[in-house]
């Protein structure tokens, strides 16, 4: 199972006023572990940056100058995700200006949804934790999950910390060992064994009661007795 942790960065919020992308991170997964076979690239967007997305991810127009641009990184972007599984957060505004770098280009038939499967955890979230915050920094304090290098924005970190949130939010239980056998769970999940308890222990003491307790103890069958009719289950034969 080949999933990609996806991220983007970009020069605002809205491809359809001509916003770019200015720069892609992914990281692998695979069989819910990390390969280590990242994707990352700025991208020179050929326009200026708000200075409200600058504030968010700090990347700035004068940095850009001489990165490639979507064009030039497109084949070898389809041909690392094709055929995975993407995991994004607030997946509609990423999948929604990668498309639009892909039209761009003349790429109509090879938009996202036809070459993967996308899951977007910010829904994932939400249906886990309604009514709560579901932001990745939330989510990163819900799971006690150090983003204390995440000072700015930035796609390959950001996808690096959703990952980890990801296998935790769909990890728990893996598998139960039985007899010592050991069982295996997902990246972050954890794995239960059954035990029997063989050290010495000793005798559990037995408190009766008294008499004065089961006279109190008759006392209380009687009344319940007469208001049942009597019908007291505890005086049946």
């Amino acid at each position: 199972m080949r999933q990609i942790v996806l991220d983007t960065e970009t020069t605002g919020l809205e491809p359809k006023q001509g916003h770019r992308i200015i720069e892609i991170g992914c990281v692998e997964l695979v069989d819910r572990r990390l390969t280590g076979n990242n994707f990352h690239q700025y991208l020179q967007p050929d326009r200026e940056i708000d200075e409200g997305a600058v504030e968010v991810h700090g990347i700035t127009t004068e940095f850009l100058v001489d990165k490639p641009r979507f064009a030039d990184v497109v084949d070898d972007f389809i041909s690392y995700v094709d055929g995975a599984e993407l995991i994004i957060h607030n997946a509609p505004f990423d999948v929604g200006f990668l498309n639009a770098e892909l039209e761009r280009i003349g790429k109509e038939e090879g938009l996202l949804e036809s070459l993967c499967t996308i899951t977007d955890t910010l829904a994932m979230a939400r249906k886990k934790h309604p009514g709560q915050r579901n932001s990745l920094d939330a989510l990163c304090r819900r799971y006690e999950i150090d983003n204390s290098q995440r000072q700015l924005h930035g796609a390959l970190l950001d996808s690096e910390i959703l990952a980890d949130v990801y296998l935790i939010m769909t990890g728990g239980q893996g598998a139960l060992s039985f007899g010592g056998q050991s069982g295996e769970a997902g990246e972050q999940g954890s794995v239960s064994a059954i035990r029997r308890i063989t050290a010495h222990r000793e005798p559990l003491t037995i408190v009766r009661a008294t008499e004065a307790e089961c006279q109190a103890h008759e006392h209380r069958l009687d009344a319940l007795d007469k208001t049942s009719g009597h019908s007291c289950v505890w005086r049946r034969d």
